[in-house]
C-alpha cells in the first residue's frame, strides 16, 4: 500500500549464503531505486548489526544543498554514534563507490546527497525513450469501478458530477496502474420514487413528452417528480387538519397509497404499468446520455436494478433457509446485526417489494459471479457509509466472505456552491446541465476579457471555451481530497493563475506554442544531451518529471485524483517559473537550445498524461 507521503520498500541485499532484510522508506517521489540500494549496502557494509532498520530516502528541502536525504536517526543504535558522525561515515562510504553520488552535506541527522550532474542527463534520455512513461505493468487484476447510480426520477445534479468525475478519475488511474478496469454504471430505475414521477405524469401531465415539451427527458420526468411532491405535502397538510398525526397522514396520504399500489403492479409485471415506465426511463436515458457525453463520461457496462433485484429476492431467501435472516408477523424480512454492533436491517417489505439492500445484495453477487472480480469499488457519498457496511456484513453472513471483504466503498463528502452563484432547477439542487452550460459560456466570457481567444475562430474559440470550462470544473472538484466535503465556486475555478485547471491547461498550450515554433523554424531537439551543462531549475524540474510514474502508483492506491492534480499543479508551475528565467528558442547554444526543447517536450507530454488521468483535455493553443 502506498500511502501520502512514504512507502516502506523490503529490499533483500544478497550476503554469502544468507539476506540481510533492509527496509527502505521512500518518498512517494521516486522511481530510481540505484541510490536507495547503493545507501542500503552502505548501511550494511558499516553496520551488519543494522539488519531490519529503516533506510529513509526522500527529496532533499529546497534550502538545502543536495538532492536526496538520507534520514539516519533510525541507524543510530547500529551506529553508536552521533547523528552527525553516523551521517559523515555513510556519506563517506557513498562518495568512495561507484554509487553516481558525487558529493553529500550533513544537517545534524540528515545525510543530504548531491548526485554526479550526467545522472539527469541520462535521466531525461530514459524519460523521453519510454512511450509508456508513468504506466504500470500489467497486474492481472480485474477491478470494478461503480460510479454515477442515478434515479430515473430527476436529472443528474452538482452531487453526481463529483460522483462521475471521482469514479471516471479513478477508474483511469487503475487502468493506468496496470488494472484491468470495468467502468460500471448501476441505474436505479425501480422502486417508490420512480412510480412517484410516473403516477404525477398519469395524473396531471396531459400526455406531455420532450418532442411536445421542447424538455430534456431526465428534466420533464423530474419536473413530475416536484410536482407529486406539491401534491403530497397539500394531502398530508389536509390530513394533519382533520385530526391525523404527522406520521399517519404521511402514511395515509391518497397519492402515496397509489404510487405504493403502481409499485406492486409494476413488480407483478401489470402491462400498462410496464409501458408506461419503459416510455419514462427512456426519456430519461436520452437525457442522461447528453449530460454524460457532455461531461466527457462514459461507461463499459450498465447495470439495472430493475434486473438485479429478482437475484436480491433470491438472497434473501437463501438467508431466510440458513437461518441467516428472519421475517415478522407483517411478513417482512430482517436480519438482526445487533451483535456485531449495529442495528436491525429491513431486507424485505410485507408486500414483498424490495428495498435498496435488497437489490444491492444481488448487483454485488452478479458483478462476482460474471466479472470474476478482485476488486469492485462503489464510488458513493458519505451519507451511505452505514449502507456499505451493512452490505459486506450480509455478504459474509450469507457465506460469501471470499469475495464480499474485497468490496470497497469510496466515500466522498458533499459539494456546496456560495450563495446565489448558480441557479437551480428546483431550488434546492444545482442542476448538472446548468451548471456544465454556465461553466463554459463563464470560461468564453473571462478568456474574451484576458485575449485568451482574440486569434481564435469562432469554431476554435467554442471548442476552447469548451476545454477550459469542463477542466476548470474537473480539475477544483479533482484537486480536492474526495473525503473532504468542498466549495466550489465556478468563477474561482476558471481562474489563469493559481491552482486551477486553465492554469495548466494554459501552461500547456504555452508550451505547445514554443514547440510549434521551433518546428516551423525546422530545429531538431535529438534525444542526445549528454554533455548539456544543467541548471538547478532543469534539474528540479527532470526530478519532478522522475516522481510521475510513483505519484501514479499512488493515486491508485490510495484512490486519489487529487494527487495527481496536485502533482501536475505542482510541474506547471515550476515549469513557468523556469519559462520566465530562461531563455529557450533566444538560447543561442545549440544544444543547450535543443535540451531545453526536449526538456518541454517532456513537461507537455506529462502534463498531457496527468490531465488525461483526471478526464481533463488539454488545448494546443490559448
Amino acid at each position: 500500500m502506498l500511502f501520502t507521503g512514504t512507502k516502506i520498500i523490503r529490499r533483500a541485499v544478497k550476503r554469502k549464503n544468507a539476506y540481510l532484510c533492509l527496509s527502505i522508506r521512500r518518498d512517494s517521489g521516486r522511481t530510481d531505486f540505484r541510490h536507495e540500494q547503493a545507501a542500503a549496502r552502505a548501511v550494511e557494509r558499516l553496520y551488519p548489526q543494522a539488519a531490519g532498520a529503516p533506510i529513509q530516502i526522500q527529496r532533499t528541502r529546497r534550502e538545502f544543498e543536495g538532492d536526496y536525504t538520507l534520514v539516519v536517526f533510525p541507524l543510530l543504535k547500529a551506529s553508536r554514534k552521533a547523528p552527525e558522525a553516523t551521517a559523515a561515515e555513510i556519506g563517506e562510504a557513498l562518495v568512495a563507490g561507484d554509487n553516481g553520488i558525487e558529493s553529500y552535506n550533513v544537517v545534524k541527522g540528515f545525510l543530504n546527497m548531491t548526485l554526479r550532474r550526467s545522472f539527469w542527463n541520462e535521466k531525461i534520455a530514459e524519460i523521453a525513450s519510454d512511450d509508456h512513461f508513468g504506466y504500470g505493468e500489467p497486474t492481472g487484476r480485474t477491478v470494478m469501478v461503480e460510479y454515477s447510480s442515478p434515479n430515473t426520477n430527476k436529472p443528474l445534479h452538482l452531487g453526481h458530477i463529483r460522483n462521475n468525475l471521482l469514479g471516471y478519475s479513478v477508474a483511469e488511474i487503475l487502468k493506468a496502474c496496470g488494472n484491468r478496469v470495468i467502468k460500471a454504471n448501476l441505474v436505479n430505475d425501480r422502486g417508490i420514487h420512480i412510480c412517484k414521477s410516473m403516477l404525477a405524469w398519469q395524473k396531471f401531465g396531459g400526455g406531455e413528452t420532450p418532442a411536445s415539451s421542447g424538455m430534456k427527458g431526465d428534466h420533464l420526468v423530474g419536473k413530475y417528480y416536484v410536482e407529486f411532491d406539491r401534491h403530497y405535502k397539500e394531502e398530508v397538510r389536509e390530513l394533519v387538519a382533520q385530526g391525523q398525526s404527522e406520521e399517519e397522514a404521511k402514511r395515509n396520504a391518497p397519492i402515496m397509497r397509489e404510487a405504493q399500489e403502481m409499485l406492486r403492479r409494476w413488480e407483478a409485471k401489470e402491462p400498462e404499468t410496464y409501458a408506461l415506465w419503459e416510455t419514462m426511463n427512456g426519456w430519461v436515458y436520452d437525457g442522461f446520455d447528453k449530460t454524460y457525453a457532455a461531461l466527457g463520461i462514459d461507461f463499459d457496462k450498465t447495470y439495472y436494478e430493475s434486473q438485479t433485484y429478482l437475484l436480491g429476492k433470491e438472497l434473501v431467501e437463501e438467508g431466510l433457509r440458513k437461518g441467516v435472516f428472519y421475517r415478522r408477523p407483517d411478513n417482512s424480512v430482517w436480519i438482526d446485526l445487533t451483535a456485531d454492533g449495529l442495528d436491525e436491517k429491513l431486507l424485505l417489505r410485507g408486500d414483498g417489494t424490495s428495498v435498496y439492500m435488497t437489490q444491492d445484495l444481488g448487483t454485488a453477487y452478479r458483478r462476482f459471479e460474471d466479472n470474476r472480480l478482485d476488486e469492485l469499488i462503489y464510488v458513493v457519498g458519505n451519507e451511505q457509509n452505514y449502507h456499505f457496511q451493512v452490505l459486506k456484513l450480509v455478504l459474509k453472513k450469507l457465506g460469501y466472505e471470499a469475495w464480499s471483504d474485497h468490496i470497497f466503498h469510496l466515500s466522498y463528502g458533499m459539494v456546496e456552491l456560495p450563495e446565489g452563484k448558480m441557479k437551480s432547477r428546483e431550488g434546492t439542487v444545482v442542476d448538472a446541465d446548468d451548471l456544465i452550460e454556465d461553466m463554459v459560456s463563464t470560461a468564453m466570457e473571462m478568456s474574451r476579457e484576458l485575449g485568451k481567444l482574440d486569434d481564435a475562430t469562432p469554431e476554435e474559440a467554442a471548442d476552447i471555451s469548451r476545454m477550459v470550462g469542463l477542466g476548470a470544473l474537473k480539475y477544483f472538484i479533482l484537486k480536492v481530497d474526495p473525503k473532504k466535503t468542498m466549495l466550489f465556486d465556478p468563477r474561482e475555478s476558471i481562474d489563469f493563475n493559481g491552482n486551477t485547471g486553465p492554469f495548466i491547461q494554459y501552461t500547456h498550450a504555452r508550451i505547445c506554442s514554443v514547440l510549434r515554433k521551433a518546428g516551423e523554424a525546422g530545429i531538431v531537439y535529438a534525444n542526445d544531451h549528454a554533455d548539456v551543462p544543467l541548471v538547478a531549475e532543469e534539474i528540479e524540474l527532470i526530478k519532478t518529471l522522475d516522481e510521475f510514474p510513483a505519484t501514479v502508483r499512488q493515486a491508485g492506491d490510495t484512490y486519489s485524483p487529487s494527487v495527481i492534480a496536485n502533482y501536475i499543479y505542482d510541474l506547471a508551475k515550476s515549469y513557468n517559473g523556469y519559462y520566465h528565467d530562461h531563455s529557450i528558442l533566444r538560447e543561442e547554444n545549440e544544444a543547450i537550445r535543443a535540451f531545453r526543447l526536449r526538456l518541454s517536450c517532456e513537461v507537455a507530454r506529462v502534463i498531457r498524461r496527468g490531465m488525461r488521468l483526471l478526464g481533463i483535455e488539454v488545448p494546443e493553443r490559448m
